[in-house]
């Protein structure tokens, strides 16, 4: 599969291939992923294939699969890029309301969650 997916599938108990296609329909219904901004375009401007190639497992996922796993699912993700330093950002949903917040960690070329005992 993929790291992201892996990690957002944890704290969601669903498989990482049904978070991945998820997130795929959800970006190809064109629902927004930003408050203003075509997701369609933005995609298309990314790769003309994006929705279809981002369904590959193989393909690994970013911000753009970030922010619409919290608009699906209403939770703030919270992806710490230094954790000694406290760097982070926050993927809030387009709606401003969240249920719950995951944490995840990217280590430079592979994401991890955070799990808290």
């Amino acid at each position: 599969m993929s790291c992201l997916f892996d990690s957002i599938s944890y704290f969601l108990r669903i498989n990482s291939f049904e978070t991945r296609q998820k997130i795929c329909d959800y970006l190809e219904a064109n629902n927004e992923i930003m408050s203003g901004l075509d997701t369609k375009l933005l995609l298309q401007l990314e790769d003309p294939n994006y929705i279809s190639k981002m369904r590959r497992t193989t393909t690994w996922g970013g911000a753009i699969e970030i922010k619409a796993a919290s608009n699906i699912w209403n939770i703030k993700i919270i992806v710490y890029i230094d954790r000694i330093h406290n760097k982070k950002i926050e993927f809030i949903p387009i709606s401003g309301y969240y249920i719950g917040s995951i944490g995840i960690e990217w280590q430079g070329n592979h994401y991890v969650p955070i799990v808290r005992n």
